[in-house]
């Protein structure tokens, strides 16, 4: 990834810290943002301490100029536009797997899909006047979003609103946009369940780079394409 710009939203922790961190250890300029700034300011100065280069953004997805910033601030330091976008900036409200939809407060409805439908909108909005030529924009998401289980209410709901979101990105915009599935990563939104997030970003890296694009856009990859085309 020498010489290219990648944008991480949710990067203060989980899959996000993660995949910032694993950019920047292959040679990408990683600009990477969080609502919370001391989480941030921690991530990124442990990446710089790496040797990384990463500059930290504090932006919230739910303020679409908060992301217009961070784009136009990762634009100009690039070298012919941002190279890779992932939207990782993502909440759950309650115990996963124990919040039922009918039991949803509005409130909690609400912020998941400003933060996981909409906030990945924005993301992929913002970003468009920006991306270079063979941009790719990634956004996780989970088998809930296409597999219904008891007990994951508007998390589930949001995460399938920001899928149909990708999809509908692939067929309008230039860039490769897709799906990634890292599986159950142990992160907050687990309840610290799943494996390392380090090995999802494995995948993510996988994705960004390798991965045929006409394989990747606008569909979902995950686990199984990742370990067929590497083993």
């Amino acid at each position: 990834m020498d010489g290219q710009t990648a944008v991480v939203t949710g990067a203060s922790r989980g899959i996000g810290e993660a995949v910032a961190r694993r950019f920047a250890a292959e040679g990408a300029r990683v600009v990477a943002c969080a609502r919370e700034q001391d989480a941030l300011d921690e991530t990124v100065e442990s990446i710089d301490a790496d040797g990384g280069d990463v500059e930290g953004m504090r932006a919230d997805v739910r303020d679409e100029y908060d992301v217009e910033r961070l784009m136009e601030t990762a634009a100009r330091g690039s070298d012919g536009g941002i190279d890779v976008v992932v939207a990782c900036a993502g909440v759950y409200h309650g115990d996963p797997g124990e919040t039922p939809l009918a039991d949803d407060a509005y409130s909690a409805f609400d912020d998941s899909f400003r933060t996981n439908a909409r906030g990945v909108f924005v993301a992929v909005k913002e970003a468009v006047p920006h991306l270079a030529d063979d941009a790719r924009v990634l956004v996780p998401s989970g088998s809930v979003a296409r597999d219904p289980k008891p007990g994951y209410g508007s998390y589930a709901v949001s995460k399938a609103a920001a899928e149909a979101l990708v999809r509908q990105f692939a067929t309008e915009i230039d860039a490769t946009v897709g799906v990634v599935d890292p599986g159950t990563v142990a992160t907050d939104l687990t309840g610290g369940q799943g494996r390392d997030p380090a090995d999802a970003a494995d995948l993510f890296y996988w994705v960004a780079t390798d991965a045929p694009a006409e394989e990747v856009d606008g569909v979902v990859i995950g686990l199984k394409e990742f370990k067929k085309a590497t083993a």
